[in-house]
């Protein structure tokens, strides 16, 4: 893996959404693999943001403006001339979708056309992952995990619209990309993540992460819900792997890959917040359950495609997922001004870690 990840070095990397959860590990390790990066964001003034806690670190031009915005989309496209485009710029919680739709709609989707666009006007070699979700596939209530080729839905308008971005894309790569030479694009799609920094509302770890660091006691009242457990960097790994891939490898331009991990078998919320209390033992929950009975809604990817011709694998069982957010957490808890170097430190072990 490292000998692969040292071609982003002295490369110029676009990534959208540069300071969300995904986007600041992303920007980190990237950092680390010497890579010249460039972000668009929304503003966020949380001092407790992962990417403000780090920015005074690492050396990269941030433009903050809201990627529904065409022309300056285009304008940084174009003036920054990136060798490598990483979009995560998106509206990501259900809850929210529904409490504003029309954002999320404008966001999810015509931000994505907005930066298709603006990388069809490059003269240049330019190579895009572009990050979706497991919520753009229709649930079946299947026991199986879902395959790339496997029918798109969603009922609620954010699954919806990760339905909508993956229409959109593959539409506009076959109308407008499939003939450009210098242009090599794919979509990814991975379930929810787990790690330090997540102060995301409405999601398990974040909630009780805040809770515990408040000397407070979270309410679960779903205990039994299995959920996708996976660590970011799990994630951020697939996402890097295919785009050396896509540097390599012409016939996959155009194509979407799962990852998902397979080394962590589907385990309940309580289950796996016993495994959290095992390192932390300090922290405790009530229990208010909403049912009864186990109802499961739970979305599986099947990950064969990207082990086949990506060579790519998951790393972490879910004990060291958890040693992972535990440990992320607790130094926050200590020092928040040393959180470069616990997420540095983080990310060489991951990629330090044999298969």
């Amino acid at each position: 893996m490292l000998k692969k990840l040292k071609i982003f070095k002295n490369k110029k990397i676009l990534i959208t959404g540069h300071n969300g959860f995904k986007g600041s590990w992303l920007t980190i390790w990237l950092i680390i693999l010497g890579a010249k990066v460039v972000g668009i964001s929304l503003k966020d003034n949380n001092q407790n943001n992962h990417f403000n806690l780090v920015k005074k670190k690492i050396k990269i031009k941030s433009y903050y403006f809201d990627i529904r915005n065409k022309k300056r989309v285009q304008d940084v496209v174009l003036n920054e001339q990136p060798d490598y485009i990483f979009h995560l710029a998106a509206q990501s919680l259900v809850y929210k979708s529904i409490i504003n739709p029309r954002f999320n709609w404008e966001t999810n989707v015509i931000g994505l056309l907005n930066l298709l666009e603006s990388i069809s006007k490059l003269k240049k070699k330019c190579y895009g992952i572009i990050v979706t979700s497991d919520k753009c596939y229709k649930n079946l209530e299947q026991n199986k995990g879902y395959k790339e080729t496997d029918i798109l839905g969603g009922i609620d308008p954010y699954s919806a619209s990760k339905a909508s971005t993956e229409i959109l894309f593959h539409s506009y790569y076959k109308t407008f990309f499939i003939s450009k030479k210098n242009i090599r694009l794919c979509t990814a799609r991975a379930g929810n993540v787990i790690g330090g920094g997540d102060w995301s509302s409405y999601r398990l770890i974040p909630d009780c992460m805040k809770m515990w660091l408040n000397n407070s006691v979270p309410i679960i009242r779903n205990p039994k819900s299995t959920r996708p457990w996976q660590h970011v960097l799990e994630a951020l790994s697939g996402y890097l792997i295919l785009a050396y891939q896509l540097t390599k490898n012409k016939k996959i331009s155009g194509h979407s890959f799962n990852f998902s991990s397979d080394k962590i078998k589907n385990i309940t919320v309580l289950e796996f917040l016993k495994k959290i209390k095992k390192k932390w033992p300090d922290v405790k929950w009530k229990i208010k359950a909403k049912n009864k009975f186990y109802e499961s809604s739970l979305l599986q990817l099947n990950n064969s495609k990207a082990k086949k011709i990506l060579n790519w694998n998951a790393k972490l069982n879910i004990n060291e997922t958890i040693d992972f957010v535990v440990e992320w957490y607790k130094y926050f808890n200590i020092n928040k001004k040393n959180m470069f170097s616990v997420s540095c430190n983080q990310i060489s072990k991951y990629m330090n870690k044999k298969i």
